[in-house]
């Protein structure tokens, strides 16, 4: 290879780096709630560490709310030692194939095959899956499966009773659905309806729409509350006969926000441990940021990074 090849060449390889080391970049701005101003991610992590529950709340289609949540990872396990990963993404039915995969016993292809992992699995989660396994930390599978909550969508609770005794481990014993509460309401406003119906629809048809609006709402609380007992299990069980754990579970910001969802029925599993709220907030424009009162309930810490 003559002298000029050898310069394009290397060329190549100094561009390719540059390019790498931008895309390994993440912007973000990190807003401190408690203080009201804006602060660091390191400070941030520093903070959370001391918690016994972070949830991590996300927008399931942003790339660099994935990569900020892998540096989420990196950070705690330079702080603790005694951590446990938890997904909303994995059902609790396929936690003996996470198991498995977690000791090395399944191929990442035998794993898949067999676990549903969510569509953008392999640029969103395996990053946060491997790494808890390459730190030997337990990857708890938290959710739901999804039929289970389809069907409630469609016919209520009640169909949960229908259930064998093996089936009735994959959602949680203990069920609070309140349908009087802000929660409920955020849910209603989310899902474009009205709590009682559409404004100056007859009563039979406002009666109706509440009753597919309920049923949706319990589909979402047994989420929530199923999500919330794989917590407080999970946090339960690493804390006999061993220092206290931090268990950080990853899930849709709806899920955690205002200390609500998961949030609040893992608050009421373990009451008086620390639960910390991160709510992952893609925006435009870093430098027009200003958060106000409501905003500012959200979470913890509000981690902003640019869509």
């Amino acid at each position: 290879m003559n002298l000029r090849s050898l310069i394009s060449v290397a060329g190549i390889i100094v561009a390719a780096a540059v390019v790498q080391a931008q895309s390994a970049y993440v912007p973000e701005r990190v807003f401190d709630s408690a203080r009201g101003q804006f602060g660091d991610f390191e400070a941030m992590l520093a903070d959370v560490a001391r918690a016994d529950v972070v949830f991590i709340g996300e927008q399931h289609d942003d790339a660099n709310t994935h990569r900020l949540e892998l540096a989420v990872l990196q950070g705690l396990a330079r702080r603790r030692d005694h951590v446990v990963l938890a997904l909303e993404m994995f059902e609790r039915d396929v936690q003996e194939p996470l198991d498995h995969f977690s000791m090395g016993h399944m191929t990442d292809e035998e794993f898949r095959k067999v676990s549903r992992p969510w569509p953008a699995y392999a640029t969103d989660y395996k990053p946060l899956v491997d790494f808890a396994i390459a730190r030997t930390w337990p990857v708890v599978a938290s959710n739901v499966p999804r039929s289970f909550a389809s069907q409630v969508a469609a016919s209520g609770l009640d169909v949960l009773q229908t259930k064998s005794p093996e089936e009735k481990k994959w959602f949680a014993r203990d069920l609070s659905c309140p349908t009087d509460d802000d929660y409920f309401k955020r849910f209603s406003e989310a899902m474009g309806g009205h709590p009682t119906g559409a404004p100056g629809a007859n009563a039979t048809a406002a009666s109706t729409a509440r009753q597919k609006l309920e049923r949706t709402y319990f589909a979402q609380c047994l989420k929530d509350e199923t999500m919330a007992e794989s917590v407080a299990g999970s946090w339960q069980a690493s804390a006999v006969g061993g220092p206290r754990p931090l268990v950080v579970h990853v899930n849709g910001a709806f899920h955690s926000d205002f200390t609500e969802g998961t949030a609040a029925r893992v608050v009421r599993r373990l009451p008086g441990k620390r639960i910390a709220v991160i709510s992952m907030m893609p925006v435009e424009d870093l430098d027009k940021l200003a958060p106000d009162a409501d905003e500012r309930k959200r979470a913890d810490y509000l981690v902003y990074t640019i869509k």
